[in-house]
């Protein structure tokens, strides 16, 4: 198939080669809480805005965290990381306006929660210090399950008046997609992940269905598929560093060695699809 996808296990080699911007890690500001109204809806998107210190139109991602709580932790570890890298972020908080507060399994109660992505490249896009054609969406978990659902074709991404470039999902419940996506897409995921399925990821980057049925040829942009070994759902999560195990058997775990590929892979491919100026 023309749809390019590739597997990366824990101890792929990463190039040492980065650009020039990337070479070190940028003096970024403090993270500035903002505001968007959602109308006609009755509540205010809250996020986090962080800004390198870094002149002209710089790239930008939007961040979305596992689930409720998580936002500010997922813009003081993986948003001040990625800022600086050289990236605008915007961390947002879907949950906590609409009071979501359950962290189950599966896909969230609303899906006007995948509307909030465009939400926030809209705000990103008024600012004049980003580039409007260079910004990527990435999320984590629940935040997966948005990504997934901005960017796959479909009624959600077509109703956007502005696209991303580029979207990363770490541990999505990859089964409940069909992987037709609009732009290039990363996918990460442990091997031993109980919550969401390697093995459904596996499927979703080959163009395979839960049966083995290959999907239409050439379909969607390429999905790039990174598997760490050893890794369990939240790898990436310094908070659990003592493993927790909820109920129904599943089990949040933090790995270093997972969470240090997991960055440099995340690194490489916002750089390639989104780093560089057209």
């Amino acid at each position: 198939m023309r749809r390019s996808t590739s597997v990366l296990l824990a101890a792929f080699a990463f190039s040492a080669a980065l650009s020039p911007c990337n070479a070190q890690q940028q003096f970024v500001r403090s993270a500035e809480p903002i505001q968007i109204s959602v109308n006609p809806l009755p509540f205010v998107l809250q996020g986090l805005l962080r800004h390198p210190d870094l002149d002209g139109r710089l790239p930008a991602v939007v961040l979305l965290p596992i689930c409720e709580g998580y936002a500010r932790s997922l813009d003081q570890d993986w948003g001040a990381r990625i800022a600086g890298w050289g990236f605008v972020t915007l961390t947002l908080d879907s949950f906590g306006a609409r009071g979501l507060k359950n962290c189950g399994g599966g896909s969230p109660p609303y899906l006007d929660l995948s509307v909030d992505a465009y939400r926030g490249l809209e705000f990103l896009i008024q600012k004049n210090y980003v580039d409007p054609k260079r910004i990527a969406l990435v999320g984590f978990a629940w935040g997966a399950w948005q990504t997934l659902s901005a960017t796959e074709r479909g009624t959600i991404e077509r109703a956007a008046a502005h696209k991303f470039r580029a979207a990363a999902a770490f541990y999505p419940a990859c089964d409940s997609f069909k992987g037709v996506m609009t732009v290039p897409t990363l996918i990460v995921i442990g091997e031993r992940d109980d919550w969401a399925s390697a093995d459904a990821c596996r499927k979703l980057a080959a163009g395979e269905d839960d049966m083995g049925i290959s999907r239409q040829k050439d379909a969607g942009a390429p999905i790039q598929l990174m598997v760490l070994a050893e890794a369990s759902h939240g790898f990436d999560l310094p908070a659990f560093q003592t493993p927790v195990q909820y109920q129904g058997g599943h089990h949040l775990a933090f790995n270093k060695s997972a969470a240090e590929h997991s960055r440099e892979g995340l690194r490489q491919f916002l750089q390639s699809t989104i780093g560089q100026r057209p």
